[in-house]
């Protein structure tokens, strides 16, 4: 460890680019770590949701486009195309203490924008799937077809 320590100041004057490039990449991995800590939406894995779903029966949002839906949605989940939602419906409102998953077809769309207006709209307890519905699917859990 100590020949290491001797040796550092050599190597990052001879790497200077490699070096910078590290310390980039290792500051954007502690932003990315801190303010995942401090959001109030939390992501979960598809084990997470189905835990979820047997011990509060969460309000399930499914974000993606009507034909993605009828090909495959976690069941018990409602569409909604992301122009209309809005979380100062009334119907949604009477969630706010509830547990709310967003989701869309691959958790790379619109989950993330949903559920930060949904915080901001005063809901307590709001997650986003990981991965979306395919993750969901990946991980060879049950699949419902169809617009219910």
């Amino acid at each position: 460890m100590n020949d290491f320590l001797h040796k550092l100041p050599e190597f990052i004057g001879h790497h200077v680019a490699l070096s910078a490039l590290f310390v980039i990449l290792l500051l954007a991995l502690i932003v990315m770590q801190i303010s995942t800590l401090f959001s109030k939406v939390r992501e979960l894995t598809p084990a997470g949701l189905t835990a979820l779903i047997n011990r509060e029966n969460p309000l399930l949002i499914d974000l993606s486009s009507i034909a993605d839906f009828e090909k495959m949605h976690v069941p018990g989940a409602r569409q909604v195309a992301m122009s209309q939602f809005d979380p100062e419906k009334k119907d949604l409102a009477k969630a706010k203490e509830l547990p709310v998953v967003v989701m869309d077809k691959d958790g790379r769309g619109n989950s993330v924008k949903a559920a930060q207006r949904l915080v901001k709209a005063g809901f307590v307890k709001v997650h986003t799937l990981g991965g979306g519905v395919l993750a969901w699917h990946a991980a060879q859990l049950p699949v419902a077809k169809g617009n219910k």
